[in-house]
C-alpha cells in the first residue's frame, strides 16, 4: 500500500502509517503543489492526503487508478469533490473536533487585538509617534458587557461563547438549529441572522463553507451591522463578501476587521493591507504544535484503518 501526503506534516502521524506497513510518499518541496504535480503523486497511490489548500477534484481523483481513501488534514473539506468521491466508492475521511480550542483562543485573541486596537498601538510605538499617556490615545471597545455575536455555534463557535463569557460579555449565536444546552451553560441567547447583526458589537464567524455560507455576510448584511461592529473571521475567507467588508471598513460602519482566512488563499486584498484597523494572521487557526500532531495522528489512523478494511472513525463519504 501507498499513500501520497501532499505536504509535510508532523512525523508521529506519518509513523503510524510507516508502522502499518504502509509505503508513504510525501511531497518533497516546501510550498502548495500544482495540480499536476497532485495528479502525479496520486497516480499510483492507494490513499491520499490532501490539506485544505489542495483542490481534489474529479480530474485528481479519477488520476489516482487505485485510490480508496482521501483524508483532509482539515475540518472542512470543501476542497474536495466529496460526491464525485462518494460515486467513485472512495473512502473520505477529515479530522473534526481536534482543533477546537485552538481556533477558539485564536479567536480570543484577534478578538482582543482589534477591540483594544492593539496591531496600531504596536506601530505607533515603533513609529516614534508616543509622547506619553494620553487620555484619548486609541480608544477601544472594552469587552466586559459588550455583546459578541456567534455565527455558527459548532464546537468551535461554543468554545469561543464559553471564553468571550470569562470577559463578561453577553453572548448572542444564530445557528441552523437552537442549542438549548449552550443556552443554558452560559445564558447564550439565539437570534436570527439580522438581529445578531444590529445588536452586536463584535461577530465572530463559525461555519463551514458551503454554497448556502458563501457571502453569507454581504453588502445588504452591512449595511444592517450595528455602527462600529467588529467583524472577525477564522471559519472561511468565502463566507464573507470581501470588498463589501471593505467598502464597510472605509465607511466607518465596521470599525475593525480581525481576518485568519481570506477569499483568495494565499492572496490578500491590498486594500486589507493597507488598513491600520485590520488585524491579519495567515490562517494559524490550528497552528499549535499539540494539535497540528494530533491532526496528523487522527488522519493517518483513519487511512490506515479504510487501507485494512476498517471503519474509520470520522468519515465524510
Amino acid at each position: 500500500m501507498r499513500v501520497f501526503i501532499t505536504r509535510g506534516i508532523p512525523q508521529e502521524g506519518i509513523d503510524i502509517l510507516i508502522s502499518g506497513g504502509v509505503e508513504v510518499d510525501v511531497f518533497p518541496h516546501d510550498r502548495q503543489p500544482t495540480k499536476e504535480e497532485i495528479i502525479e503523486g496520486v497516480r499510483d497511490a492507494d490513499a491520499l492526503i490532501s490539506l485544505l489548500t489542495d483542490s481534489i477534484d474529479a480530474e485528481v481523483i479519477d488520476a489516482g487508478k487505485n485510490l480508496k481513501v482521501i483524508g483532509n488534514y482539515a475540518v472542512g473539506y470543501n476542497n474536495i469533490d466529496v460526491d464525485y468521491a462518494r460515486k467513485k466508492g472512495i473512502v473520505v475521511v477529515n479530522t473534526p473536533g481536534v482543533l477546537t480550542d485552538a481556533t477558539a483562543d485564536l479567536t480570543m485573541a484577534l478578538i482582543l487585538a482589534a477591540s483594544r486596537r492593539v496591531l496600531e498601538g504596536d506601530r505607533f510605538v515603533r513609529e516614534g509617534k508616543f509622547r506619553g499617556w494620553e487620555p484619548m490615545l486609541l480608544l477601544g471597545l472594552e469587552l466586559n458587557g459588550a455583546v459578541l455575536g456567534i455565527i455558527g455555534a459548532g464546537r468551535i463557535g461554543q468554545a469561543v461563547a464559553r471564553r468571550a463569557r470569562a470577559f463578561g460579555m453577553k453572548i448572542l449565536y444564530y445557528s441552523r438549529t437552537r442549542k438549548l444546552e449552550f443556552e443554558s451553560e452560559i445564558n447564550a441567547e439565539f437570534a436570527d441572522l439580522d438581529t445578531l447583526l444590529g445588536r452586536s458589537d463584535i461577530i465572530s464567524v463559525h461555519v463551514p463553507l458551503t454554497a448556502e455560507t458563501r457571502h453569507l455576510l454581504g453588502r445588504r448584511e452591512f449595511e444592517i451591522v450595528k455602527p462600529g461592529a467588529i467583524i472577525v473571521n477564522t471559519s472561511r475567507g468565502e463566507v464573507i463578501d470581501e470588498s463589501a467588508l471593505i467598502d464597510a471598513l472605509k465607511s466607518g460602519r465596521v470599525s475593525a476587521a480581525a481576518l485568519d482566512v481570506f477569499y483568495n488563499e494565499p492572496y490578500v486584498n491590498p486594500e486589507l493591507l493597507s488598513m491600520r484597523n485590520v488585524v491579519l494572521t495567515p490562517h494559524i487557526g490550528s497552528a499549535t504544535r499539540k494539535t497540528r500532531v494530533n491532526m496528523a495522528r487522527m488522519v493517518c489512523s483513519d487511512v490506515l484503518r479504510v487501507l485494512r478494511g476498517e471503519e474509520p472513525l470520522n468519515r465524510v463519504v
